[in-house]
């Protein structure tokens, strides 16, 4: 999986944090901190959608996009890709678990225990 530039993550942001599928425009008008050229917009989407981030599904003369996977899946992936960067899976688990707060490595238990259980 491919990272997310700065722009990038913006627009993603904003379209994990929507319900329903957006089009261009809209997007435009919920970067409140930027003042984008529509083009501008329409590129960093249609570049989304050809890396897999984004679906996107016709609405008149218009895209709507809505995001491929939710942020969880995509952070996910980013951590699998950092642990497959060592050379020592093992170390760099156990780093992490200790590295943790006490909930997230109660949650960690409970998702290792439900998967034991499957």
């Amino acid at each position: 999986m491919k990272g997310l530039g700065e722009l990038e993550r913006s627009i993603m942001d904003i379209l994990w944090a929507q319900r329903e599928a957006l089009t261009a425009r809209e997007v435009g008008r919920l970067i409140a901190d930027r003042d984008l050229a529509p083009t501008t917009v329409m590129t960093v989407l249609d570049r989304l959608t050809r890396k897999g981030f984004l679906q996107r599904t016709r609405d008149g003369r218009a895209w709507r996009y809505e995001p491929a996977a939710t942020r969880d899946a995509y952070v996910a992936e980013l951590m699998l890709e950092a642990l497959d960067m060592t050379g020592d899976r093992s170390a760099a688990l156990t780093r992490f678990a200790q590295a943790v707060s006490g909930p997230e490595a109660e949650i960690l238990r409970r998702a290792l225990t439900e998967l034991e259980d499957e």
